[in-house]
């Protein structure tokens, strides 16, 4: 889907240089709000975004302040991931 958005030209400066960074912010901020409401999970927000891997999401989502809740779930095999690992 194409969505067409009218910005005042002098704003539209403050957010980006050109129409493609227009284009790319207007995307990651829809992908970052939809995130926090609860709307896109966090691989929807990655598969908008065209972003490769949860690695690179999980740096996309600190570089923009926002911090995904874990389930219980995730944090046992994150521990235990990590118990794994001798040093």
């Amino acid at each position: 889907m194409q969505v067409t958005l009218e910005l005042p030209e002098d704003l539209a400066g403050l957010l980006g240089t050109s129409p493609d960074g227009l284009s790319r912010v207007a995307l990651e901020a829809l992908a970052l709000e939809g995130l926090r409401a609860g709307k896109l999970t966090e691989a929807q927000a990655r598969r908008l975004l065209g972003i490769s891997s949860r690695y690179k999401m999980d740096g996309f989502l600190k570089a923009h302040g926002v911090l995904m809740p874990l389930t219980l779930e995730e944090i046992e095999r994150d521990a235990a991931t990590a118990a794994s690992y001798r040093i």
